[in-house]
């Protein structure tokens, strides 16, 4: 007994997204005090308004090779997923120098082999935390289909897939009108090309999955509290001493940093600058749909997943560059309303909603998990497009770093320190 409370800690947890509230379920399954702190409620951040896809076929980064040509293109084209906050540029100029610089072949196949250990058993992962938990019925076995316009489109996106291979991903391909149709009666004429994985997964609501594990982890005796972080406290040793919020004082012996794209302002204030920005992401849900796709689907013309949820047919994905303090804007919802239009032509439904939120993102397309140095300060933010898919694993790995043991796989490429080389 004397071991074991050696050996617990006060941990603070901040940031109640799937990555946080999966290292909090972790860290309390080991026998650690642990609160959690954000100051919106759990889930409603980034977690909520995702795909839903537990995509452990995304290790090809969006900084493959052929961005030098696709970008300008996307630039020109107001049918094209990308989308800029021109008044943020300039701010953002030293981050799209790295991040252009990140789409080589070289850098691209290491990136991959990096990804590839942190997301190839992501529905496992996300078994493993649930198993025998009221949570468990959230997360389903699927497929998950990647649509043309034809072979053509599918053959033009070969380096794409020769990436996915590198992870063991090979698609069956299926073409043909006929052949599409009898998969996927949802598709209108104009997609005649899929690619098929097996073995995947999805989650039919990702906001009340992570706010139903938020309520499984105060079950396990955790804390969960609705505050905003305002600072991190070191004591005269370099250790991390107390959390301070709007609310209250935390102390704690270990802190970890789960608050996507506002973890950038949190460890600025331990003296980090993380080269970070906001891949602002939109969601359309239409209500009542009168069809559905038979598995999730990714729409690679207008680079946006589909997935059949419980509140509706949600259509997620585009990219806008810019600030992560303004509000949304109209064109990327109007593009997913008429990319989704010409996909499912004979689809009705009773109305729509639609959400913005935050990809938090790196010029290496890749997370930061692990200390802060040795001062008690973990993190685990930088997800982009992979935080849902990636958070269980992510969340197991700090927990495991945090008791003093070493997770059975090579996190330097994640290293928080790499940007201040």
């Amino acid at each position: 007994m004397a071991t074991l409370l050696m050996m617990t800690k006060a941990v603070v947890v901040v940031g109640a997204g799937i990555v946080g509230v999966s290292t909090a379920i972790w860290l309390r399954r080991a026998g650690h005090d642990v609160t959690l702190i954000d100051k919106g409620a759990p889930g409603m951040g980034a977690s909520y308004g995702n795909s839903g896809l537990l995509a452990q076929w995304a290790v090809d980064p969006v900084t493959s090779p052929q961005l030098w040509r696709d970008a300008p293109r996307y630039l020109m084209d107001r049918n094209s997923p990308l989308f800029v906050k021109w008044g943020h540029v300039p701010r953002m100029l030293p981050w799209l120098a790295r991040f252009m610089r990140n789409a080589t072949d070289k850098r691209t196949r290491r990136i991959v082999g990096s990804l590839s250990p942190l997301l190839r058993d992501a529905v496992d992962q996300h078994r493993s935390l649930i198993q025998g938990t009221p949570v468990e019925n959230w997360v389903r076995d699927s497929k998950i289909s990647f649509v043309y316009r034809d072979h053509a489109s599918f053959t033009a996106d070969a380096y794409s897939w020769q990436m996915k291979a590198l992870a063991g991903m090979t698609p069956t391909v299926i073409t043909g009108r006929a052949a599409v149709q009898q998969i996927e009666p949802i598709l209108g004429a104009d997609h005649q090309c899929i690619a098929v994985l097996e073995g995947q997964g999805h989650v039919t609501d990702p906001g009340q999955y992570v706010a139903s594990l938020a309520q499984y982890f105060e079950a396990l005796g955790g804390r969960v509290v609705r505050a905003e972080v305002r600072d991190l406290q070191k004591g005269s040793d370099g250790q991390i001493t107390c959390v301070e919020t709007d609310q209250d004082r935390f102390d704690c012996d270990t802190a970890v940093i789960t608050a996507g794209i506002w973890s950038k302002e949190l460890t600025r204030k331990l003296g980090l600058r993380i080269p970070m920005e906001a891949e602002r992401g939109y969601h359309v849900i239409f209500e009542n749909p009168s069809q559905t796709p038979r598995n999730p689907m990714l729409m690679v013309d207008g680079k946006f997943g589909v997935n059949a949820m419980d509140m509706g047919l949600r259509c997620s994905g585009v990219v806008e560059l810019g600030d992560h303090h303004a509000g949304p804007s109209a064109a990327p919802i109007a593009l997913l309303k008429r990319h989704s239009a010409t996909a499912f032509p004979r689809m009705t439904f009773s109305g729509t909603q639609e959400w913005m939120g935050f990809r938090p993102s790196t010029p290496d397309s890749m997370p930061l998990i692990g200390p802060l140095g040795s001062g008690g300060v973990f993190v685990g933010f930088g997800h982009q497009h992979v935080g849902l898919t990636a958070g269980p694993k992510t969340g197991r790995v700090l927990a495991q770093m945090i008791g003093g043991q070493h997770p059975n796989m090579d996190l330097s490429a994640f290293d928080p320190a790499r940007f201040n080389r």
